[in-house]
């Protein structure tokens, strides 16, 4: 039988703890390391060549390598050969799937980490991937009153960067406009992604159009 090398990435070390129990009582794993930052996380996957990384999607704190997709995407092209576990507390539904897209194996939503990790793992040891059924159903577009509640926490002022980003400006050009400093709108907009829970240009554009926010 195939022993699966794994390595787990996380910077919680009760996240840790959990996923080292459950992979040392299945015999189909072995645990060769433990990181708790993205450039620990690629130091030991050039180290240990594993077969499988469970990590985390958000590792704060790290400039190296970042986290989130970029972490991801680097994972991908300097190490081809190693299967991907992905724990996240993001739920918009575009980051999942631009994550299945990139070639990931599975997607778990970190809330129900305990209940989901071994279907994950069967799922990987039958050489399957493997979407959590609560990330699936995860779909901020399709709810209308999470997609309220998301916009109401945007200051007015972050409002009126997203409006003017949608439309097609640049930060440059909304800080003309606006008469605000480079620097303060390109902060007001790493706010409202934050709070929107969307990591990249893209994403925010396409949920901002999809979820059509500005409408009066």
């Amino acid at each position: 039988m195939r022993v699966i090398k794994t390595i787990i990435a996380d910077d919680h070390p009760v996240v840790l703890v959990g996923l080292r129990e459950m992979i040392q009582r299945d015999e189909r794993f072995t645990l060769v390391d433990e990181a708790v930052s993205s450039s620990q996380l690629v130091e030991l996957l050039a180290l240990n060549q594993p077969d499988l990384v469970i990590t985390d999607f958000n590792m704060p704190g790290d400039d190296t390598y970042g986290d989130g997709l970029k972490l991801i995407a680097y994972i991908i092209e300097h190490f081809p050969e190693v299967t991907i576990l992905v724990l996240s507390m993001v739920s918009n539904p575009l980051i999942i799937s631009r994550l299945l897209e990139m070639g990931v194996a599975g997607v778990i939503a970190k809330n129900h980490i305990h209940e989901e990790i071994g279907k994950a793992l069967n799922a990987l040891a039958n050489d399957r991937p493997y979407v959590a059924p609560k990330v699936q159903k995860t779909s901020v577009l399709s709810n209308p009153r999470v997609i309220d509640e998301r916009f109401s926490n945007l200051s007015p002022r972050e409002v009126e960067v997203l409006r003017l980003f949608v439309a097609g400006s640049s930060v440059s050009e909304i800080a003309r406009l606006l008469n605000r400093s480079v620097k303060t709108v390109s902060t007001q907009k790493v706010s409202a992604m934050q709070k929107l829970e969307v990591l990249t240009d893209h994403a925010l554009l396409t949920y901002c159009i999809k979820a059509d926010p500005f409408e009066s």
